[in-house]
This record gives structure tokens, sequence and C-alpha cells, in this order.
């Protein structure tokens, strides 16, 4: 058995929390330069030269890419040969967020109670962890950060099977093209498919963990990912839903096994800022 001093999980979830509010990707970054060749509205290619030096000033002065830091969503793989000395993973990545948020100077966005009240809990804590027990003595903790507004914009349905492949495609690119400029664009997409109710929506969220642009392992996911996002961006929605070819950087697709009488579907959409840093202990 393995075992992982407490204090230094806080740390480096500090450090992720700090990362991930300050730089951004590299896959994002080249990608929007990608689109920025191949934008063809000039206030489009604006838009995208004004986010590729907004992400250099964050990088260079650390500051926050966007000032809406997020709520704090964890993706931890644990081996099962793992002990966390001192406490719980749960603590440890919570106690992380908010010494992270806090030294920071990172915007604190989560209320206590939804309905009643909506005090701000001060820290941005609790965060939102999935975890998942792997085989070994390692350690993998992601952090991807997400903001209200593209999240507002997130949807789920509960299709039917004959709705099939047609179906999928015309309920994602319909969410992208009716949220408009709201999630500030051009956004990535995570969709879902299969599971059941929270299945789907867990593997739209974790879909947007993928390299952006990366391609599906299954064919035809694949081709569905290219056709999804060749829809959305000849929809002309654009940079900040102003005009322009880029209202998508890309399309990933998760899939899962689902009951016969189902087809779950959840969109997830991400703004360009595609905010994630991990560690590896």
């Amino acid at each position: 058995m393995r075992k992982i001093p407490f204090e230094q999980i806080v740390n480096e979830v500090v450090a992720i929390c700090l990362k991930a509010a300050y730089d951004l990707p590299e896959d994002v970054l080249n990608r929007i330069k990608e689109c920025l060749e191949q934008e063809n509205s000039e206030r489009g290619k604006e838009f995208l030269r004004q986010y590729l030096a907004n992400a250099d000033i964050a990088s260079k002065e650390r500051v926050p890419i966007c000032q809406d830091t997020g709520f704090a969503v964890y993706f931890v793989e644990m081996g099962e040969d793992v002990s966390i000395e001192g406490g719980s993973i749960y603590d440890a990545i919570e106690a992380g967020t908010a010494k992270g948020y806090k030294e920071g100077y990172l915007r604190k966005s989560i209320v206590l109670d939804p309905i009643f009240g909506r005090k701000n809990t001060g820290d941005n804590t609790p965060p939102i962890i999935h975890l998942l027990l792997v085989k070994g003595t390692n350690l993998k903790v992601i952090i991807a950060p997400k903001g209200g507004g593209s999240e507002n914009m997130s949807q789920i349905k509960m299709l039917k099977p004959s709705d099939g492949r047609h179906g999928v495609i015309e309920t994602v690119v319909d969410a992208v093209v009716n949220a408009g400029g709201n999630p500030c664009p051009p956004t990535i997409v995570g969709v879902g498919v299969g599971g059941n109710f929270e299945k789907a929506a867990f593997l739209a969220k974790k879909a947007l963990l993928r390299e952006v642009g990366s391609v599906n392992k299954d064919e035809n996911y694949a081709i569905m990912e290219k056709e999804i996002l060749e829809k959305i961006n000849a929809s002309n929605i654009g940079p900040q839903g102003l005009g322009g070819k880029t209202t998508a950087l890309a399309v990933h697709i998760e899939h899962f096994p689902c009951h016969i009488a189902s087809l779950p579907l959840a969109v997830n959409l991400n703004c360009h800022a595609a905010r994630h840093a991990e560690f590896e202990i």
C-alpha cells in the first residue's frame, strides 16, 4: 500500500487551481490559431486575435483568463493500492480548492443552497469530485473549472431509440444554435450519448477533457463529430455570436451502452476558455 501525505495533495490541488485559471492549454491555443487562419469574418478574426492576446496576458501576468473562475470540477483516478495519510481524498481536494481560490484571488462563485438564501460559501467550495478507482499506486487529478455562462446553455434530452443518429445530430446542433452568443463562442461541444440520465451528463462533461480537435477512436462517432461541427459552423453565429464561421472549435462525443427503451443525450458547452490542469503522483 502506497501512502500519500494529505498536505501533498492539498498543495498540488492549489497549484492546478491557479494553473487552470491562468494558463489556457496549448491544444486550445493552437485550435484558435487554426480557426483564425480560416475565419472569413473580419469581426470574427478580431475576436479570435483578442482571445489569443488575452490568454497571453493572463499567462504572463498570472491573472485569470476569465473573471468567472468557475465551479471547481475534478476528475480523479485513484489507485486501489493508494492510501491518503492524514485524511480523505475528498477533504484534501476541498482544502486545496479553498486555499487555491483564496491565495490566487480567484472569484468565489458557489452558493451554499441553490434556492433558500443563496449565501456565498466564501471559498468556492464544495467542489464536484468524480472519483474512479483504478489498479495501481498512482493518483491522477484533473481540474476542469466550469463557468456559469456556458454551463447554463447545456441540455439533456431523453430521446427515443427511433430518433437515432439523425435525432442526435439535430438535437446537438439545435442546442448550440439556440444558445447563440450566450456561452461566449467559439465553444467546445461535449456530447454524452447512452447510459442513463445522469451518465449521459457525466459523459458530456468528460468529453470536454479530450484534446481539442482530437478524433474519436470509433470511426462512426468520428464521422458524427465532423458532421455536427460542420453544421454548427455553417450557422454563422461566429465568435461572441456576432457572425463568422467559427462558432465551435470542436465537437467531442463520448458514448456508453444504454437501455433498449432509451437514447439519453446530453450536451455540455464550454466557451473557448476550456480551462483544465492536472497532476499525477
